[in-house]
């Protein structure tokens, strides 16, 4: 239990539906105090108070398990050292993969608990002839995190419960507010909650250190010297501090970052289109993905969907995507998230680690 609004009812549903339910809330903070409060983060001492408060109405047993350990190491140290090469991860998605699911299902399952509820907008598809269930995008297209639980394993998606999935947002917080919960009207979370004042670059900076190299552009001319490559991720338009201009005046963007030499490289954004996405770290969620196969790829939490061409070589780890529709700004470290397009939601087929990229 995050301590917002989604969990809450999440919770306050399978009690509703006869579970036997425990509320746990996750210290990921070796200091509570340096997490974002004032619900811009999900995992203060603020959170912990609401969610604690959301148990007591409901009646059930309210713990808090320090994963403190793990997320440093599994998800911030991560999060540094993929800056670190270049990369541009996403630490939402390493928590779901390696904590929110991972490590609670594996103390959870000790504990003899059969599964985690989750206030993650998502569903299952039903079962068929006794089989397990896929995972689906949400009613609520808006707030539908498929993608972000897209990095997940098989096995953790079989015990995993959505309740919220099926109804959209603002009945989620209309059902909030007619159980009394005084998060009912608390705002979504957001940004890095490991980054208390939300200067990403000064906390990179400080854990990876000074770096020098240089911006070029797409001739390799040199334009000026950088402090280092975690400054920069690919789309980038903002704060490049490029004293001259283009020579035909246009905006240019980092459609490079080469981490071993230093280099980062800035263009025109028809420099940004991509159309073949290698990846790797490949997780399996639906048997359709396997050989070659016609799906939709999508690499951003609320990013587009293109259809792709897919090419999965299970046994190197490797994935090969040919979009048929370029997509631009995509940057080594995100994931890939392939989808089996579908009338009643988008079902996941399964995910990689995107560690390549090509133009047409």
């Amino acid at each position: 239990m995050s301590g917002g609004v989604d969990s809450a009812v999440a919770a306050a549903r399978a009690v509703k539906a006869g579970h036997e339910v425990v509320g746990v809330h996750l210290a990921l903070s070796r200091d509570p105090q340096a997490v974002r409060e004032s619900s811009r983060g999900c995992c203060s001492l603020e959170d912990s108070a609401d969610a604690r408060r959301v148990c007591d109405k409901l009646g059930i047993p309210f713990y808090v398990w320090d994963f403190s350990d793990r997320f440093k190491e599994d998800v911030i140290d991560d999060f540094i050292d993929s800056y670190a090469i270049g990369e541009t991860p996403n630490p939402c998605l390493r928590c779901n993969e390696k904590i929110k699911f991972r490590a609670l299902l594996e103390r959870g399952v000790a504990l003899g608990f059969d599964a985690v509820a989750t206030g993650h907008y998502a569903r299952l598809t039903q079962p068929v002839d006794g089989g397990d269930g896929y995972l689906r995008r949400a009613i609520d297209p808006d707030k539908d995190q498929s993608y972000v639980l897209g990095v997940l394993g098989a096995e953790e998606i079989k015990r995993c419960m959505f309740p919220v999935g099926d109804t959209k947002k603002p009945q989620i917080r209309e059902e909030a507010g007619e159980m009394g919960f005084s998060v009912a009207k608390k705002p979504d979370s957001y940004d890095i909650c490991f980054i208390p004042d939300g200067n990403t670059q000064a906390f990179l900076g400080k854990h990876i250190g000074m770096r020098p190299g240089l911006i070029v552009d797409q001739e390799g001319t040199p334009l000026r010297e950088h402090q280092g490559v975690h400054e920069f991720t690919i789309g980038q338009r903002k704060g490049l501090d490029l004293r001259n201009p283009a020579a035909d005046g246009r905006p240019r963007y980092v459609t490079d970052i080469n981490a071993q030499t230093g280099v980062v490289t800035v263009g025109p954004r028809e420099n940004l289109a991509i159309t073949t996405i290698h990846a790797d770290r490949l997780k399996f969620l639906h048997p359709a993905m396997e050989g070659e196969l016609e799906c939709e790829v999508q690499v951003r939490a609320h990013g587009s969907v293109v259809p792709c061409h897919a090419r999965i070589d299970k046994d190197n780890d490797r994935m090969e995507l040919s979009l048929h529709t370029p997509l631009q700004g995509v940057a080594r470290g995100q994931a890939a998230v392939l989808y089996l397009p579908d009338p009643d939601g988008d079902i996941v087929l399964g995910s990689g680690t995107i560690c390549g990229t090509a133009h047409s």
